[in-house]
């Protein structure tokens, strides 16, 4: 389940805790969790409705002003069921917590290294992994597409390989672009430190 920036952080406010959306089949479940720009979303209930039962006070859960506002965000089919989803925050996202450590071990340095290797070794394109994280830090809040222009290959590839960078706790994701995470910068720095692993 996507929520945007502004959502997101309405959640982990408290300012909202509803999100309404019309799919052929429910795709959420209560008691599980996601992870959104601004943390760990935890979905508390989810509950099949009539969009015509959605009040204004409905609305204002949702960040929205007006329930015209709610149903013009309903995509899919008109036909198609619609859910009310309950939302609550469930603290910041734990990747973060990683990559906020600047502090690496020689381990650490070799794991990252490995782990990289790995994703280079699974890429069709062959080694992208030190090369992107070389551009990110050369130019931080590139916007996607540019920086997917500078290295060849789609936006979408691009996206789908620095959420991976980030699951190793290597990059942040900005408003506009990319940036390296304190754990990412550290990592480049750390052959230049005489650590191994790059």
């Amino acid at each position: 389940m996507m929520l945007t920036r502004v959502v997101a952080e309405g959640v982990a406010r408290g300012e909202v805790t509803l999100a309404f959306r019309r799919w052929a089949t429910c795709r959420v479940s209560a008691g599980r969790t996601f992870l959104s720009v601004a943390g760990v979303i935890v979905i508390d209930a989810v509950e099949r409705i009539d969009p015509a039962t959605i009040t204004t006070e409905d609305a204002h859960a949702a960040g929205a002003r007006r329930v015209e506002d709610v149903l013009a965000t309903l995509r899919g089919t008109a036909g198609d069921p619609v859910f009310r989803i309950t939302l609550s925050y469930g603290g910041p996202d734990p990747r973060h917590a990683t990559a906020d450590d600047a502090a690496l071990t020689a381990d650490d340095v070799a794991g990252i290294g490995a782990a990289l290797d790995r994703l280079d070794a699974r890429s069709a394109r062959g080694p992208w992994t030190r090369e992107t994280l070389r551009l990110i830090e050369a130019g931080p809040g590139t916007r996607a597409v540019d920086l997917a222009a500078s290295l060849g290959v789609e936006k979408d590839t691009l996206k789908r390989d620095i959420r991976k960078l980030r699951n190793l706790g290597l990059t942040l994701s900005l408003d506009v672009g990319y940036a390296l995470s304190p754990r990412g910068a550290a990592w480049l720095r750390a052959p230049q430190e005489g650590l191994p692993g790059s």
